[in-house]
């Protein structure tokens, strides 16, 4: 008598081989070699972890440009369209924030906690959630907030990495940013983007914003 694929006895004995199979390479890889040497296992392991590093590294990398975060028309043709009409993107000296020095912490632990939370991001893309003009502007209030609490609270980081409070000349300053530094960034009472929303891009409708006038 013949059994077929959908006989729960063939499926049991499928199962049980798999179970067998798994059961006796874990005994494999559980057993100390015999034949290869200790040291020899060790330089294997280290070169691979150099390569698995170097590849990690190297993608990750890939993904904190400019170019690859303008890569979906929902970057390009909105925020980056509204950057490229400020001062971080053409100015006197020639230096240009890029999308990662202000949106990607530039310390690795936290590079890659922004990472993992920017999978929602790639899960927008997805599903099209901002796929047009339209559903970007109507969202706007919502995205732009996401931004400002998080840069409220790790202080303003990404600014800080090229703003410095210590490097800040105020006599070169308009008297209103000079005493607007020295009371509320210089005694710590506030933060960069307490004051400095919409510094790179268009602000959305700003009534109800708290502390915004």
């Amino acid at each position: 008598m013949t059994t077929t694929a959908d006989d729960p006895k063939a499926k049991r004995g499928l199962i049980a081989r798999a179970w067998d199979f798994a059961l006796e390479l874990w005994g494999v890889l559980s057993r100390p070699s015999t034949v290869f040497a200790l040291g020899t296992l060790v330089l294997a392991g280290f070169a691979a972890g150099v390569i698995f590093w170097g590849g990690f590294n190297t993608a990750l990398e890939l993904t904190n440009t400019e170019k690859f975060c303008t890569g979906c028309h929902e970057m390009r043709d909105n925020v980056f369209a509204e950057l490229k009409s400020t001062i971080h993107f053409t100015n006197r000296s020639g230096v240009r924030a890029t999308c990662p020095d202000c949106h990607v912490p530039h310390n690795w632990t936290d590079k890659i906690a922004r990472k993992m939370q920017a999978s929602k991001e790639v899960w927008g893309k997805i599903f099209g959630s901002i796929d047009t003009r339209e559903k970007f502007l109507d969202h706007r209030l919502e995205l732009a907030a996401h931004e400002w609490a998080r840069f409220k609270a790790n202080d303003s980081l990404e600014c800080r990495n090229c703003h410095s409070a210590d490097s800040m000349d105020i006599t070169k300053q308009s008297p209103r940013a000079a005493v607007a530094h020295q009371r509320f960034l210089f005694t710590g009472e506030k933060t960069c983007i307490d004051c400095h929303k919409g510094i790179a891009h268009h602000l959305p409708d700003m009534r109800g914003v708290p502390g915004w006038q």
